[in-house]
Formats: C-alpha cells, structure tokens, sequence
C-alpha cells in the first residue's frame, strides 16, 4: 500500500493565503467593472442589442453583465442551434450584429448548424463561448473542448481570450471582422477571466472603424458603363447583396429598358406585381424568366452568388458588382467590379444613355400575365386535402404588405418560391446551407427586429418539428407571430427527390403531433384547417390574435 504525504502547511502559508484572499476581494471592491461588464458595453457601442443563449456555469460572468445593461436584449431559446439560426436571421433582416452566447462543450457545439448558416449565406454573427477556467486547460475536465479548432471552419475571426488586458481589442477584432467578411467572428472567454476586474483604461485597443464604404475605381465603372450602353438586349439579375438597392435598381431598369429578374433570395427587394419585375430565376422561377436571359446581349448581375440552383448562363457577356470578394471573378465575366451594389449602382445609373423604348416593357407584362394565370389555375379552391398552390395564394391575398415573413426549408419553400407574389412584403430564409427548422428563429428575430409589423413563420411539419421548443419563447416574451405548417405528414421534399432519382419511397412518413393542441399547451392559440373553405377566415382570426398562433393545414403532398 502507498502512503501519500501531503505537506504541511505552516502559519506563515496560511498568513499568506488569507491576505491573497484579502488583496482579490479588495481589487474586486475597488474595480467594480469586470471584464464581462466592458465587453458587453462595447457590444452596447456597436449596436449589438439582442443576444440570444441559455445560461449556464461557464458564462455566468457575461450573464451577469448582460443583466445590469438595461439596453441590451437576452432572449433565453430552449436549443442554441435556435440561437444562432436567430443571430443569423436578425442580421439577413436588418444589416446589424445579433449575438449569441452560451457555455463551453455541447452549447458550443449546438451553435454549429445556426452559425453554418450565417456562413453561407454571409450574414455578421457574433458568436460567444464560455470555456474551463484557464488552470483546467489541457486537463480532464468536463465540458472543455478545443473551441478554436472546433469553430475556426466556421468563421472568419476565432480566438480565446487568454488576457484580460486583451479582451476589448480582440473583441473590436472579431466585430470588424465580422462586417468587413460578412460571416461568423467566435470568442471563447475562459469563465474566470470573464469575473476579473478590469479597469478600461489599461486594456489594448484595436483602432476604431466607422466607414465600410467600398466602392470601385472610377475607370472600371466607365467601363461597365460603355458596356451597358452597347447592349441591345441587357437583362439585370439580382441577387442578395443587392437588397437595400431597390429603389436604384429600378431606375436602372427603366433607363436601360431591362427586365429585373431575381434570385429566389432576391424574392422581394422589388415588389414582384412591378412592370419590370419578370420573376425568379431558377428551379422555382417562370420559363419565361429562363428564355429572357438566355436571350439577353448582356447579363448585369447585382450581388447575385452563382449557385447552381439559379443556374446564370456564364457563356454570354456579365458585368458583376459584388462587395463579397468569394463570389468575384469565380468565372470569366467582362467586367467586374468591387463594391456595395447601394453604393455603384446609383454611380453607374448616373452616367449610362437612356435607352429609346424598345417595348420590352409590354413583352414583361404579356410574359407575366400569362404566368400569373398559371399560378391562379393551380390553385384550385374545391381540393381536398388543400393544394399549396391555393395555400399561397389565400397567403398572398391576406398577408399585409407591411409584414415581415420567415419561410423554412422543404417543400413549403418551394411552393412559397413559385406561387406567392411578393408585394412590399420582407421575407428570410436558410438561403445556401439550407437549414431545416430555420423559420421559427427566424421568426422570432423579425419580431425582435421589428416588433410592430406582422410576422408569419411559413414552414412544414418536417422542419417545424425540429425547432418547435422554441413556439414557447414567444409566449414567454410576448413575441406574437403566426405559424402557418403545411402539414403533409411527409419530408415532401424528399420524397419529390427519391421520385426523381427512381428510388422506391421510403424513409418520408412523418407521426405528427396535434400542433394546435401544442400551440394551446404552450399558452398560445391552435387551430387545424382541413377545407380550403375554412383557410381564410382562420387566417383572419390569427391576425387578430394577441399571441402567437399556429395553423395546422392538412395539405396534399403531391406536387402535380
């Protein structure tokens, strides 16, 4: 048997060890800010006003902090993965930072699919981590784990922070990154160093930057300009970095005489019922859409991402303008041009020749007249179980223009892409990472970013259940939206998949709950719609809600 000695410990060790004690409890007195409180007041600085996370033992510093600073938000979510796709939607809708936060190990790991998200479709997350105290770095302790590695193919800052003198320079890193890339910046804050007592005026500071104006050379919009003015037949493609630039765009259109068409991201910048506006390109666009830009002399793409389900014919002469330095000269393009479409485009409209009217414009209307006909014929009223394609068109009809809609991912994406006509309507999406379960969190941040619009969640029964612990978030903080599930008891959007490749169905079948019942269990208010008769006086009665509200619709799995 081993005997193990410990060493003695003397009076001078135990003298010593209480005035240890003594010198922190008066350095806490004396410096009543941490270094939790300045990180969250410079989160306050830059317009970081909601946080969404769950609490727990390796953030409590930061919870802490976020408590005593009346004018930031914490929206407690039920799964960080919820948290983050919420982050990322807040940004999409409002060009600002939202932040997440939560613990060290498997909080971290939650985030991933929400910050992938943000990745994708570049929108400016801030994501925060607790981590083990620094003494039980490198040791077997719970719920440590190697954040830097873990996050670092996630984003595009990521770092611990190891000093406290070092935490508001490398938080000002991490939020100019954030911007400037267009993606995901992590921080891990060890949860003792969190409570550290700080005084601001020892920290290091990164220098402060205000102007993210990019604009490109004078020479090559003349360029871009001398091209325009050459084109018989241009065509301008707009995609998600051309939002803001709505009003621009369409002034462009009508000097040049040019369709706009758009990606499905795009969807809305310009209301879809405007005379320039053909529609969508791509998988859930119109033919004509298709045939316009196959024939067009010149394509002028805005903030458009290339993705092979929108499918932009790359073999004829493309302008792009672009602020997003990936996605430029990916192919051989004519001219591109770096910069925010809302910066060039009014630069470029400045200087082009009005074009004499070419009657493009009667063409657009006669193309579109006859793909809105389409639409209204496939929404057959007398159905039952209720078509999509009538779905949104009630949807279209009743949904006020002010709102603000978040759509998730599957079939009812698809139907939503094709047959809702945008008016002035903002919707979000999991746009290239294609997250299902997206439309609730994406719900809530548009309520949070806009709290006196009208806010849908248009989602299916596959991707709604997957998020659904988050309806109770907007009872508990009074964030009414409603819920319309386009419930086929399917992954329909599978099953259309395994048709296509000639599989055998399997695998698809969906055992649902009564989402109205749990929409009444949460505190809200359900109902279940099985006629199309009986769609549009419940819409109207959810509108006129104080809750949230879902709508179970019984709806046909079939596509055609």
């Amino acid at each position: 048997m081993v005997e193990i000695v410990l060493p003695k410990r003397t009076v001078s060790d135990v003298f010593i060890t209480g005035l240890e004690k003594m010198s922190t409890m008066t350095e806490n007195i004396l410096h009543k800010q941490t270094v939790s409180d300045l990180i969250i007041a410079e989160l306050e600085k830059w317009g970081v006003g909601v946080i969404f996370g769950i609490p727990g033992s390796s953030t409590l510093g930061l919870v802490e902090a976020i408590r005593k600073n009346p004018s930031i938000q914490y929206i407690v979510v039920r799964h960080e993965q919820n948290a983050a796709m919420a982050a990322s939607a807040y940004n999409k809708l409002t060009g600002k930072i939202a932040a997440c936060l939560t613990i060290a190990g498997p909080g971290a790991t939650n985030l991933a699919t929400g910050l992938y998200d943000a990745k994708e479709d570049h929108a400016s997350v801030l994501s925060l981590t607790g981590q083990v105290e620094g003494k039980y770095s490198n040791s077997i302790s719970t719920r440590e784990f190697n954040s830097d590695a873990f996050f670092r193919p996630v984003t595009v800052f990521n770092c611990t922070i190891t000093n406290k003198k070092d935490a508001l320079k490398i938080l000002k890193q991490a939020l100019k990154h954030s911007i400037l890339e267009l993606g995901v910046a992590q921080i891990s804050i060890p949860n003792d160093i969190q409570k550290k007592p700080l005084d601001a005026i020892i920290c290091e500071r990164d220098y402060d930057l205000t102007n993210f104006n990019i604009l490109p050379d004078e020479s090559e919009i003349e360029k871009a300009v001398q091209l325009i003015n050459q084109a018989k037949k241009p065509v301008i493609i707009i995609g998600w970095g051309a939002f803001g630039s709505g009003g621009d765009v369409l002034r462009f259109a009508e000097k040049i005489k040019a369709p706009i068409i758009t990606t499905f991201r795009a969807k809305g910048i310009i209301p879809e019922d405007n005379s320039w506006v053909l529609g969508i390109l791509g998988n859930v666009g119109s033919p004509f859409t298709r045939k316009v830009v196959n024939d067009a002399d010149l394509l002028i793409t805005l903030g458009v991402g290339f993705s092979k389900l929108t499918n932009v014919p790359i073999d004829k002469p493309l302008i792009q303008i672009d602020i997003d330095l990936i996605k430029l000269d990916k192919h051989r393009f004519e001219i591109v041009l770096l910069g925010d479409c809302k910066l060039v485009v009014p630069k470029i409209v400045e200087k082009i020749i009005s074009k004499p009217d070419n009657s493009n414009i009667k063409k657009i209307r006669e193309m579109k007249k006859e793909w809105f006909t389409q639409l209204v014929k496939e929404a057959d009223p007398k159905i039952v179980p209720i078509r999509p394609p009538y779905i949104m068109k009630i949807l279209s009809e009743i949904i006020p223009e002010e709102a603000i809609i978040s759509i998730d991912v599957g079939d009812n994406a698809w139907w939503f892409g094709r047959n809702f006509i945008i008016k002035k309507q903002r919707f979000v999406m999991s746009g290239y990472h294609q997250a299902m379960g997206f439309g609730l969190p994406g719900a809530i941040a548009a309520k949070l970013a806009f709290p006196d619009k009208t806010v849908f969640c248009i989602t299916g029964d596959g991707g709604f259940a997957m998020t659904m612990m988050d309806f109770i978030t907007t009872i508990k903080y009074k964030l009414p939206i409603i819920v319309v599930v386009l419930n086929n008891k399917q992954f329909a959007m599978i099953q259309e998949e395994q048709k296509n490749e000639k599989f055998p169905l399997y695998g698809n079948d969906l055992l649902n709950p009564d989402f109205a019942r749990y929409a009444e269990a949460c505190g809200g208010i359900g109902y279940t719609v099985k006629k199309p008769q009986e769609l549009l006086p419940t819409l109207e009665k959810a509108m006129r809600a104080k809750c949230s509200t879902i709508i179970d619709i019984n709806t046909d799995p079939k596509r055609f």
